[in-house]
């Protein structure tokens, strides 16, 4: 079970408070084995508010978190305060693995909107493993999975603009909600501007400069933190944004060459040699 500071923080939530295995294995999208009436565990539910901490950096370890609902953040804080964001959790992910090396959780995850967390014992996940390998299977991954995508991550904050950066970190979002069966052209973005900028590796003043210039040019509007995807293809094709005054004039011959059908994919480059 969670510590017991988590569990004062935590509020209950006030209907189902409990999943059994095969419920938790949907949300992870993993196979359920099956598990005999004796066998059979529950999985207690606690919500948190925003901004309350799930686990802290330094906690001792005995405790995986899975995502029922809800938005969060987990981050890496230096000796001098500075956050360093690492990811966005959202519902069907795992929260925790970090503290399975030393028993100890190197991050923080800290709730970026009411969630509802799903407390997973290790103690409880070791005993079923050793019970049923092909769950353990599923469950590393499921680890793994987490792992590929922060190296996804590392990659592109080596090889791409700052624009770019921002325009595939929304895409990614947008496909991240349509899997999970919400718009993925229209959402709220439940984290700042600077932290974005954290997690990408920018500073606050040029995500939102860039945004800017996104809805300035129609790729995207912004309404306060509510973002619409305009236009996907341009997004994840483009590599760098034009200089502010030929911007119009670029989305123009764009948007002339997409109709002509000679310029199929989004890219500043590209049209303005054109």
């Amino acid at each position: 079970m969670a510590s017991h500071g988590n569990q004062e923080a935590g509020w209950r939530c006030h209907g189902n408070l409990w999943s059994n295995l095969r419920e938790v294995c949907d949300l992870l999208h993993i196979p359920a084995p099956t598990v005999s009436a004796e066998e059979e565990v529950l999985f207690q539910h606690v919500r948190f508010k925003a901004g309350q901490r799930v686990h802290t950096i330094g906690q001792s370890f005995d405790t995986l978190y899975i995502v029922n609902s809800g938005f969060l953040k987990t981050v890496l804080i230096d000796e001098y305060g500075n956050e360093q964001v690492l990811s966005f959790p959202m519902k069907g992910d795992l929260l925790g693995i970090d503290g399975i090396h030393t028993l100890h959780h190197a991050s923080e995850a800290v709730a970026l909107s009411d969630c509802d967390i799903i407390l997973m014992p290790y103690k409880t996940f070791a005993a079923l493993g050793r019970s049923h390998a092909e769950l353990e299977h599923a469950m590393f991954s499921v680890m793994s999975r987490e792992l590929v995508r922060e190296q996804c991550m590392i990659g592109m904050l080596s090889a791409l603009s700052a624009e770019a950066k921002v325009a595939r970190f929304l895409t990614n979002l947008g496909e991240r909600f349509s899997q999970l069966g919400y718009s993925g052209k229209s959402f709220n973005l439940r984290m700042t501007r600077h932290e974005i900028g954290s997690y990408l590796g920018l500073t606050l003043e040029t995500v939102s400069r860039t945004l800017s210039a996104f809805n300035e040019m129609g790729l995207i509007s912004v309404d306060q933190r509510e973002i619409s995807l305009l236009d996907t293809n341009a997004l994840k094709t483009l590599r760098r944004l034009p200089p502010a005054k030929a911007r119009s004039k670029v989305t123009d011959k764009v948007s002339a060459l997409v109709g002509k059908k000679l310029l199929p994919t989004w890219n500043a480059e590209a049209a303005v040699a054109a």
